[in-house]
């Protein structure tokens, strides 16, 4: 039986508030008055009838919160079909930027200028970086996306980058395609990102702590043709940073939740206290109406002519299918079901 994060919600709502009610912001509360709503009444239901028997019926909303568990799977898929669209016949790479634990104080209190920052900075170092003759001579495509978590949830902010092997040179008007299945210099990476970033939080006005690190990380390492990565970064999209089919129990006010290690593959299950569960998961709530995916160069939504022009010269079919919403079944027939009416939301008072 999968546990539901609402019902959990609901269990250790009071033992959270007083734990961490002060550490929580806006748009916290607000994932946590849509997570407890999705699919009741309280969200508002659809009047659906079927479009065989005539059997009607009231079902509950969901609330399409982007950090609920139970929503938004139809635009996962569509947004995997959209990349799947933009695949080329080149070697992927996936480029990920790290920052460093004496700087995670300052990115939560600083969210959206932080998390900006770290798109930015990690975007034009590795524009730079393909520019550079020595390394591709060409403007490369990114397809960026924020992750503020670990495996076993801890507040860790990085990006991943999905990076094409190839890139477009605009002056000689050709195709240029890397060669062998390795991107950039790891090392020369983490040094310019970091100089770049330090800079832009100095320009910015805040202040740094004295601990920041010399050496940064940035990870860069060959994805296959690219599917495998664009399917990994598609999990945490919409849908929150668990699947509720990963938490294995409820007991003695803990939560027992399964993880798969990266480094070896493993399955490993970490159980803390349901208040603390609570906060691992909605601490990774992003400020409202931030843009947690981002796409530059020739994959950019303003570079669709550039992309087709790569893609005719790389004689790539392009397929457009496009994908049905899920519909209401009929519970006595199994028909469709079309939506004949709406009732709004219930609004708690005050």
């Amino acid at each position: 039986m999968i546990m539901q994060l609402a019902s959990i919600l609901d269990q250790y709502h009071d033992a959270f508030q007083a734990k961490y009610g002060s550490r929580l912001l806006p748009g916290h509360l607000r994932a946590i008055d849509a997570i407890s709503r999705c699919r009741t009444p309280e969200a508002g239901q659809l009047l659906v009838q079927c479009t065989d028997c005539g059997h009607a019926a009231w079902r509950p909303r969901s609330c399409g919160h982007r950090s609920c568990p139970q929503c938004q799977n139809h635009e996962t898929s569509l947004w995997l079909d959209r990349q799947q669209a933009k695949l080329l016949p080149v070697e992927y790479f996936m480029a990920t930027f790290t920052l460093p634990y004496e700087l995670r104080f300052l990115a939560w209190d600083h969210q959206t200028l932080v998390y900006n920052i770290l798109f930015t900075c990690a975007s034009s170092t590795l524009k730079d970086f393909g520019l550079n003759p020595k390394n591709l001579g060409a403007s490369i495509g990114m397809t960026a996306v924020l992750h503020t978590h670990t495996r076993r949830l801890d507040y860790h902010p990085h990006i991943h980058v999905v990076v094409p092997g190839g890139g477009v040179d605009k002056a000689k008007k050709q195709w240029k395609k890397k060669k062998t299945k390795y991107l950039f210099n790891e090392f020369a990476l983490a040094k310019v990102f970091r100089a770049r970033f330090l800079a832009a939080l100095n320009q910015a006005g805040l202040s740094l702590p004295d601990s920041v690190p010399k050496k940064w990380v940035v990870d860069c390492t060959c994805a296959g043709k690219g599917l495998s990565a664009l399917k990994y970064l598609s999990r945490y999209l919409y849908r929150g940073v668990i699947g509720e089919g990963n938490i294995v129990s409820n007991q003695n006010g803990n939560i027992t939740f399964k993880y798969v290690e990266s480094r070896t593959g493993n399955t490993r299950y970490h159980t803390v206290k349901g208040e603390d569960f609570l906060w691992l998961v909605l601490q990774h709530v992003l400020p409202k109406g931030f843009r947690r995916l981002r796409d530059y160069g020739f994959l950019h939504g303003n570079a669709k002519k550039l992309l087709k022009l790569v893609q005719m010269v790389l004689q790539i079919m392009i397929q457009i299918c496009s994908r049905p919403r899920p519909v209401f079944r009929c519970p006595l027939c199994h028909a469709p079901m079309r939506v004949l009416g709406i009732s709004s939301p219930i609004r708690s008072p005050g």
